[in-house]
């Protein structure tokens, strides 16, 4: 079997020879170079070919995000990210995203070597992962809203008032890596009038903030990190904090949200189960699940539930996922309605309810 070839592009000596310890230490993967800038890498890139790349955010003579904007126009290839966790490194990160790079690793400020080897396993199964990612199938532009204007020009919110969602359909999705672009595509298309959305997208804490902004800026629906205890209102995307289970509970005819501190389910805070499994006690047949994009399982099992309770039950195809970990799991379990593109799930949320343009 022929092994994953590595390039490690970072400006610290001490993170390249920590990340090679890490990455050769799987007998997968081989590390074929390190590169202490990207004038350097630019060179071993085109002698090496390699198949991954880990690549840091801030370096001297180019920073890591023209790099990565000019090498996903020339030349698409798995990027891995080394960011940091700090708002700053959110967005930058974000950005990285956006442009086509597969997912993070975090550098942390202080105790570098102790904080990477604990995340060993974390690294080694995102470059894998990142090896087999459809990253030719990303699309770079830059997310447009229904109006066709840039991301930076919010849409107007609707000045309708937002009823208390009951026995209406509520939408759950579930999304891991590649999931940030995913999930803004869905968003960018769905109405002010569209039930209440719930997302658990696998992102540390640090992230949430600057992440539900993103969805905020390309939907007519108002995307907020719910607090514990809120009511569930029609016209709003719920996004699961980093740190945190997300679950929906039925009391008296009204949704409400709950936040939990539990343990860590399919190694993830928050799980994709957990919020599915929540639906499809209080929710039922009135209910959608959607698995977009991510790598593993975490979800399937859930959607499962979420069929057997009656539910109406989306995946978004191979084709379109950068990696089909979670919706294929759910594909395998027998658990699907419909297998999609990532650019037809949003129109058959308004389809399912009653709200198709």
């Amino acid at each position: 079997m022929n092994k994953i070839r590595v390039l490690v592009i970072d400006d610290s000596v001490l993170v390249r020879k920590i990340l090679t310890e890490i990455l050769t230490s799987s007998p997968e993967i081989e590390v074929i170079g390190t590169a202490a800038d990207p004038l350097i890498a630019r060179e071993m890139i085109k002698q090496l070919n390699p198949d991954v790349l880990t690549l840091d955010i801030e370096m001297p003579h180019m920073d890591g995000i023209t790099f990565l904007r000019n090498l996903m126009r020339l030349r698409p290839t798995p990027v891995v990210m080394i960011s940091t966790l700090t708002k700053k490194g959110a967005e930058v990160t974000l950005e990285a995203l956006a442009l086509g790079a597969v997912d993070f690793i975090f550098k942390p400020k202080v105790d570098v070597i102790k904080t990477l080897n604990d995340y060993a396993d974390e690294i080694i199964d995102k470059v894998k992962t990142a090896a087999r990612a459809n990253v030719r199938n990303i699309d770079y532009r830059p997310v447009k809203t229904k109006d066709n204007e840039s991301i930076v020009s919010q849409p107007a919110k609707s000045l309708l008032s937002h009823k208390t969602a009951s026995s209406a359909k509520i939408i759950a999705i579930g999304a891991s890596t590649g999931g940030t672009e995913a999930i803004k595509v869905v968003a960018k298309y769905l109405t002010a009038e569209t039930p209440p959305v719930f997302i658990t997208q696998h992102l540390p804490a640090a992230f949430s903030d600057s992440f539900v902004k993103h969805i905020d800026l390309v939907t007519a629906m108002t995307a907020l990190i719910p607090t514990h205890g809120q009511v569930v209102e029609d016209g709003h995307i719920y996004l699961a904090p980093g740190d945190k289970h997300m679950l929906v509970t039925k009391e008296a005819g009204r949704f409400y949200i709950h936040l939990s501190d539990a343990e860590p389910v399919n190694r993830h805070k928050p799980a994709v189960d957990v919020l599915f499994n929540s639906i499809a006690q209080c929710a039922g047949s009135n209910a959608i699940g959607i698995l977009l994009t991510g790598m593993g399982a975490d979800g399937a099992a859930g959607m499962k539930e979420m069929k057997n309770a009656g539910a109406i039950t989306i995946i978004q195809d191979e084709q379109t996922s950068v990696v089909w970990g979670m919706p294929g799991a759910a594909y395998k379990l027998g658990c699907v309605d419909y297998v999609m593109p990532i650019e037809e799930v949003a129109n058959k949320i308004l389809s399912l309810s009653k709200l198709a343009r």
